[in-house]
C-alpha cells in the first residue's frame, strides 16, 4: 500500500492538525492522540487472521415485534443493530476515536461549525444498491420528523443536512465550537432511501431490513429467536472496524422470559456466553461438573469503565416526589451496607456520583472554579451543595439504621407528611403509597428490605414486576413512580445529558429523563458541559452538573461491579489482546477443534440453531 500522508480532524484538546499514515483512512476523535497516530490496519483486540465460520449463541429477555429501532413504537428486535452501518465507528480501546465506516473521509470548519462526510464509495446495501447522499439526507430527516423523539433531542444543535455531491453530505450547526457534534452525526445509522420509498417508516414492523451492515436477518420466530446471517461478500470486510471481527457465519438470538431462565438455558448449552449481572447467581450457580471439566469457563475482567449511576429513580412528575425531602427521606432508608453484604457477598461498590468511577465524579466541597459555575443559580439549588461534601449515607451492616429512620422521619414531617398509627399520611389524610416498577426479579429480592424498612415508616411499596415489553412501554412513557434504572455515562459527556436531564426531556416520551428533571440550573449547566473548551473546563462543568443533580436526590444511588463477570463454552478462539473497556465477542471466533470437544460432550444440549 502506498502511504500517503492525510490530516486528523482535531474535536477535542488539540488546536493542531495531526497527520496520519494508512491508506486513505482518517478519523475524528475528542482526546489527546500522539502527533503521529498511526491508524492500525485492525484493531489491538482483534486478530485478522481468526477463522471465519460456526455460530454464536445468545439470548435476549422478554419478546419482541419489530426490526424498526428507530420508532417509538413495538419492542425491538435483538441483533438489528448489525444489520445498520453507520458514518463512523468507535473501538473498545479509546470511545473518543471515530474510525471511517459508511463515510471514508471527512471536511471540517475550523469553527466546528460544520462537517463535510465523503462516503465510501463501496458501501451499498444487501440488494447491490450503492449507498448515496440520498440515503443519509433521507435518514436524518426522516429520523428527526418521524423516530423516536430522542434523535430529536440528541441531533437538535444540527440545523439542517446538505447534498454535497452524490457520495458527499453536509451537516450544518447550530452551534460553533461544540467539539462534541461532528463525532454524534458520525453515529448517524444509514438507511436505505430506495427501499422505504414504498413502506410507513412509523409502523412497527416484522419485514427483515435492508442494511449495509456485517450481517442481515436470515429467520426468525417471534418471540423466541432471531437468526442473522454474515454478509459473505460484505463491501467493509477490509475496514479497520472490521478486519478480524463479525467472524461467525450465524448470530443467534434466544429469547427467554427472564435472567433466571436464560442462566438455566445457558448452563444447560443453549447458548454460548453470558454476561452475570448478579452476584448471587456468579457464587452460587457456576459450578459443577461443566466447570470442573473445563467445557464452560468463568472470566472476571477488572474494568475502568465509567460506571454512571444505576439507582432508584424518583419521577419528579409525581406529586408524591415533588418535594427533595421526601426524596432524601427515602434515600436514607435503603441499606446498601447490608444489602451487599448480606445479598451481594461484598462484589459491589455504591456510586457516590452520577459519574462513578471515574475522574469526572465530583468529591469534598466545589472548587473555586465550579462555584462560579453554580452561584449564579443559588437560588435554585439546595443550600448544602455549597457547604457540605455529598456522601451516600452508611450503615455498619448490621441492619439496624434506627438513628437514619428518626432523621428521614424528621425530613418527612418537613414536608408536610406525619405518622399516625403506623400509616404515613399528608394533611389531607391521604397515605404515602406508590409503586415500584421492575423487570427483573434479582432485583426484588433487594427492594423487598428496602419495603420492609419503609414499612417502619409507614410507607407502602408494592412492587410491580412486568415483562420486558410491558416495562419498555410504560418507561418509554414515563408511566411510573419510582423504576431502577441506569444512566450510562462516556468519560466523555456532551450533547447526550440533555436527554438525561434537560428540562425539554421531562416530558418526551422514549427520553432517558427517568427522574423528570426541569432545572433551569441544570440546564445552564449541560450546556457548560457541552461547550467546555478544554479537559478543564469539561472537568469543572461536568463536577458542577453532578453536584446539582446529587444534591437535588433525584435518585437512591445503586451500585456497580469493578469487574465483569463472563461464562462462556470453551469452543472460541480469543486474541490474546483483550479490549480496554470490555469483551468484545465479535472479535472472537469458533475453533473447530474445541467445538467438537464440546459437542461430543454429555454435559452440551440444546443444538437448535448450529
Amino acid at each position: 500500500m502506498t502511504t500517503l500522508r492525510h490530516i486528523l480532524f482535531c474535536l477535542g484538546w488539540l488546536l493542531y492538525c495531526t497527520p496520519a499514515f494508512a491508506g486513505s483512512q482518517q478519523v475524528l476523535f475528542i482526546d489527546t492522540l500522539p502527533r503521529q497516530f498511526q491508524i492500525p490496519s485492525h484493531f489491538a483486540y482483534a486478530d485478522p487472521n481468526a477463522l471465519k465460520g460456526g455460530s454464536l449463541r445468545l439470548s435476549a429477555s422478554g419478546s419482541f415485534d419489530s426490526f424498526n429501532p428507530y420508532i417509538p413504537y413495538g419492542v425491538q428486535a435483538a441483533g438489528v443493530s448489525l444489520t445498520t452501518g453507520t458514518l463512523t465507528a468507535a473501538s473498545r480501546d479509546n470511545p473518543f476515536v471515530q474510525y471511517p465506516y459508511v463515510a471514508e473521509k471527512f471536511e471540517i470548519a475550523k469553527d466546528n461549525g460544520w462537517i463535510i462526510f465523503h462516503i465510501n464509495p463501496k458501501a451499498c446495501f444487501y440488494d447491490g444498491h450503492p449507498v448515496s447522499a440520498d440515503d443519509l439526507v433521507f435518514t436524518f430527516n426522516t429520523l428527526m420528523t418521524e423516530g423516536t423523539p430522542r434523535y430529536k433531542q440528541y441531533y437538535k444543535a444540527v440545523d439542517h443536512i446538505e447534498k454535497v455531491n452524490p457520495l458527499a453530505v453536509k451537516f450544518v450547526f447550530k452551534e460553533k465550537n461544540n467539539r462534541e457534534l461532528p463525532v454524534i452525526v458520525g453515529q448517524l445509522p444509514v438507511l436505505p432511501a430506495h427501499w422505504w420509498k414504498d413502506r410507513d417508516f412509523t409502523k412497527a414492523s416484522l419485514e427483515p431490513p435492508l442494511g449495509c451492515g456485517p450481517y442481515r436477518i436470515k429467520s426468525f420466530r417471534t418471540g423466541y429467536t432471531v437468526e442473522l446471517e454474515r454478509v459473505k461478500k460484505w463491501w467493509g470486510k477490509d475496514l479497520t472496524i472490521s478486519k478480524g471481527r463479525y467472524n461467525f457465519d450465524s448470530v443467534i438470538y434466544n429469547y427467554y422470559r427472564d435472567r433466571t431462565v436464560a442462566g438455566e438455558a445457558f448452563r444447560a448449552g443453549e447458548f454460548d456466553f453470558i454476561v452475570e449481572n448478579t452476584a448471587k447467581n456468579w457464587v452460587h450457580d457456576y459450578t459443577g461438573p461443566a466447570f470442573n471439566q473445563g467445557l464452560i469457563n468463568r472470566l472476571e475482567l477488572k474494568h475502568s469503565r465509567n460506571a454512571g449511576m444505576p439507582g432508584f429513580y424518583f419521577n419528579t412528575d409525581r406529586p408524591l416526589f415533588a418535594d427533595r425531602h421526601v426524596r432524601q427521606a427515602l434515600a436514607l432508608v435503603f441499606d446498601f451496607e447490608w444489602t451487599n453484604k448480606t445479598l451481594f457477598y461484598g462484589q459491589y461498590t455504591r456510586c457516590n456520583s452520577f459519574f462513578s468511577n471515574s475522574e469526572l465524579a465530583s468529591t469534598g466541597l466545589p472548587t473555586e472554579q465550579e462555584a462560579a459555575l453554580l452561584l449564579p443559580w443559588k437560588t435554585h439549588l439546595p443550600p448544602e451543595l455549597f457547604t457540605s461534601a455529598f456522601v451516600t449515607p452508611k450503615s455498619n451492616g448490621t441492619g439496624r439504621i434506627r438513628t437514619r429512620l428518626q432523621k428521614a422521619l424528621s425530613l418527612l414531617k418537613k414536608a408536610g407528611w406525619q405518622l399516625k398509627d403506623g400509616v404515613l399520611s399528608n394533611a389531607s389524610g391521604t397515605p404515602f403509597t406508590f409503586e415500584l416498577l421492575l423487570r427483573s426479579g434479582s432485583l426484588e429480592r433487594v427492594a423487598l428490605p428496602f419495603r420492609h424498612n419503609l414499612k417502619r415508616l409507614g410507607i407502602t411499596m408494592d412492587i410491580t414486576m412486568a415483562d420486558t415489553t410491558r416495562y419498555i412501554r410504560r418507561t418509554r412513557d414515563h408511566d411510573y413512580d419510582m423504576i431502577y434504572a441506569t444512566i450510562p455515562q462516556s468519560d466523555h459527556p456532551g450533547n447526550e445529558q440533555r436527554n438525561y436531564w434537560a428540562s425539554t426531556s421531562a416530558n418526551t416520551p422514549g427520553s432517558r429523563n427517568w427522574a423528570g428533571v426541569s432545572s433551569p440550573a441544570v440546564d445552564d449547566l449541560i450546556n457548560k458541559l457541552i461547550g467546555a473548551q478544554n479537559k478543564l473546563e469539561l472537568l469543572t462543568a461536568t463536577h458542577a452538573l453532578d453536584r446539582a443533580l446529587l444534591w437535588n436526590y433525584y435518585v437512591i444511588p445503586g451500585w456497580y461491579s469493578p469487574v465483569d463477570r463472563l461464562a462462556y463454552w470453551d469452543k472460541f478462539g480469543i486474541p490474546q489482546t483483550r479490549p480496554k473497556r470490555g469483551v468484545d465477542i465479535f472479535s472472537w471466533w469458533v475453533d473447530p477443534t474445541k467445538d467438537q470437544r464440546i459437542q461430543n460432550s454429555a454435559y452440551r444440549s440444546g443444538d437448535a440453531g448450529r
